[in-house]
């Protein structure tokens, strides 16, 4: 009487073969390559966005400067254009310096307002001297407590003591901006067109800084 045939249905290559695969060793996979992990990224946006808005805050300062005979329009305009650069470049970078959800809620909204702000700087012609000033000191001052209180709550930050220097600075831009009684424009262009150079070449150095930080973050996160 034929004996019944034993194991796999498949035929008994098939056995020796999956008997060959359980016992044989097993080798190590060779690693894949790092994701970049979302901090790493965010963090590589950051310093972009930061040395954006220097460089447009270096230019747009001095252009204030050599224009000492600027009307009250001009000045309007330039300064306008700073608030909505800046607003939009912070609207980018919103989501990628601030891990909380109210730190990234106040940067939105600080990056909107300074948007607003500077649109309104635009509308012509302006009813004061006053105004302007208030519309510029309100910006920067926002802008200023967001940076810092984002550093200050992210221990993780490149660059972090940079970040709060800046942000301390821009901050006291914006209070004197509001505080100070100017008396004409070429008075507004030119503390204007100061606070504006030592902000963007602050910014500028931050974000040299953001960026060696950046590199030093593990890609795989």
């Amino acid at each position: 009487m034929a004996e019944a045939p034993s194991g796999s249905p498949w035929g008994p290559e098939y056995d020796d073969r999956r008997v060959h695969a359980r016992h044989a060793p097993t080798t190590a996979r060779e690693p894949e390559p790092p994701l970049q992990g979302p901090l790493h990224v965010l963090s590589r946006a950051a310093w972009q966005t930061v040395l954006l808005t220097g460089v447009s805050s270096l230019v747009l300062g001095i252009l204030v400067l050599v224009w000492p005979g600027a009307s009250l329009l001009t000045a309007g305009v330039l300064f306008g254009l700073y608030l909505v650069i800046s607003g939009v470049l912070q609207l980018a970078a919103a989501f990628g310096t601030h891990r909380t959800t109210s730190l990234r809620v106040l940067a939105f909204v600080s990056g909107a307002l300074s948007v607003l702000l500077g649109l309104f700087c635009f509308r012509g012609p302006l009813q004061s001297l006053l105004l302007l000033a208030l519309w510029i000191g309100i910006g920067w001052l926002f802008r200023g407590l967001t940076q810092t209180l984002a550093a200050v709550h992210d221990p993780a930050m490149p660059a972090r003591g940079r970040q709060i220097f800046l942000g301390v600075l821009t901050a006291v831009a914006g209070i004197v901006l509001i505080d100070a009684p100017f008396e004409s424009v070429a008075v507004l262009t030119l503390v204007g067109g100061i606070w504006l150079v030592a902000v963007g070449a602050t910014e500028i150095v931050t974000a040299l800084g953001i960026r060696a930080g950046a590199r030093q973050i593990p890609r795989a996160l």
